[in-house]
């Protein structure tokens, strides 16, 4: 007879083996776009809980670690710049950074806040997981930086504030 834990070792053995999933196949999608939108990367993918130090009295030997509350860290989006006509994430970093000395009046662009996704996928194209934000905003935009001695494409970087990742597994 086996014993249960060389059964589970033989158990996992048989299952199909999983292989790591490239970094440059994956989608984002932004709430309110007309399409899926093109990046040469996405970063920001994490999430940190603080760590609270609390020193209980009796214990002399070190301090009590708890979680604190969770962060996230911006969402970092960078694509090709392709001037006019693809400039929906600019307009919309543009609404956020209204002068704030000018009155607001019903003409006013709207602050939106978007939910969005970005889609990791597999060799065949297929969606194989989905992180989700919720009510993120554009809190910083950067155009290209320009250099003659250099012949690379011209970037432009969006980053967007959110209210934290959910991770879904889809196959």
């Amino acid at each position: 007879p086996d014993s249960a834990g060389a059964r589970s070792l033989r158990d996992m053995s048989q299952k199909e083996p999983h292989h790591p999933l490239t970094t440059f196949s994956f989608k984002v999608s932004i709430q309110g776009f007309s399409a899926e939108a093109y990046f040469q990367s996405v970063g920001g993918i994490k999430s940190e809980s603080e760590v609270v130090e609390y020193r209980e009295g009796g214990i002399n030997h070190g301090s009590i670690r708890l979680a604190g509350p969770s962060k996230w860290p911006n969402i970092v989006l960078k694509r090709g710049f392709a001037g006019p006509g693809c400039d929906e994430l600019r307009k919309w970093r543009e609404d956020w950074s209204a002068d704030p000395a000018k009155p607001v009046t019903k003409n006013s662009p709207a602050l939106v806040r978007k939910s969005g996704s970005i889609t990791q996928l597999g060799p065949g194209g297929e969606e194989i997981c989905r992180w989700s934000w919720k009510d993120g905003w554009p809190c910083k935009w950067e155009g290209p930086n320009f250099d003659a001695t250099k012949s690379e494409l011209a970037i432009e970087t969006l980053e967007i504030s959110h209210h934290g990742l959910v991770y879904e597994k889809l196959k």
